[in-house]
């Protein structure tokens, strides 16, 4: 079983805030699959199923808010018995990184990111991690929350659709069959 959780917030109003970058991808992914997304309030989150072969992919957004999501990782991981360094994938935004910029990790520090803080604290730092881009300009002119939780502009919404949510999808994919490799692309 392979284990896709995206950090993000619940609620439309974040929908399309650049914390949400992995909620995004996830929801462009289950659609890709035919996969529905059904709460699971023992999970906390929103989890959609399907299968590639006889391996069960669970897409996972958590219900926590961002900052918490260890707690949904950790009880998927003890429900289901996965080794999160085999078996987790987690999508982030990463606001160091320039917005079109994709990175792929097997581990690593939480880098200030208080959500993969949580999921460090809750499952230790062996999981792999796509980190989607999302520094712009605005950056140096907003601190930290109101950078994260701010909107993508209709350019950016644009790349993500048409190029950056591809190419993660594609990463998910590769992570599904075993050949996920670590990366830094320029998009």
């Amino acid at each position: 079983m392979k284990l896709i959780l995206a950090q993000g917030n619940p609620g439309e109003e974040y929908r399309t805030t650049r914390h949400n970058v992995g909620f995004m991808a996830l929801d462009s992914y289950a659609a890709l699959n035919g996969a529905q997304w059904q709460e699971k309030p023992k999970f906390h989150a929103y989890i959609a199923e399907f299968k590639v072969g006889d391996e069960k992919v669970l897409l996972v957004k958590p219900t926590t808010f961002y900052n918490e999501t260890g707690r949904s990782a950790r009880a998927l991981i003890d429900f289901y018995k996965l080794d999160p360094a085999a078996d987790l994938l987690v999508i982030h935004d990463d606001l160091a990184l320039p917005f079109g910029t994709v990175r792929t990790r097997n581990k690593g520090s939480d880098a200030g990111n208080n959500g993969v803080k949580s999921l460090n604290a809750a499952v230790g730092d062996s999981f792999h991690r796509i980190r989607v881009g999302t520094w712009n300009e605005l950056r140096n002119q907003m601190n930290d929350v109101d950078f994260v939780l701010g909107h993508f502009s209709s350019d950016e919404k644009k790349t993500l659709a048409s190029v950056v949510i591809p190419h993660v999808s594609d990463l998910i994919d590769k992570f599904i069959r075993g050949t996920f490799e670590l990366t830094s692309t320029n998009l």
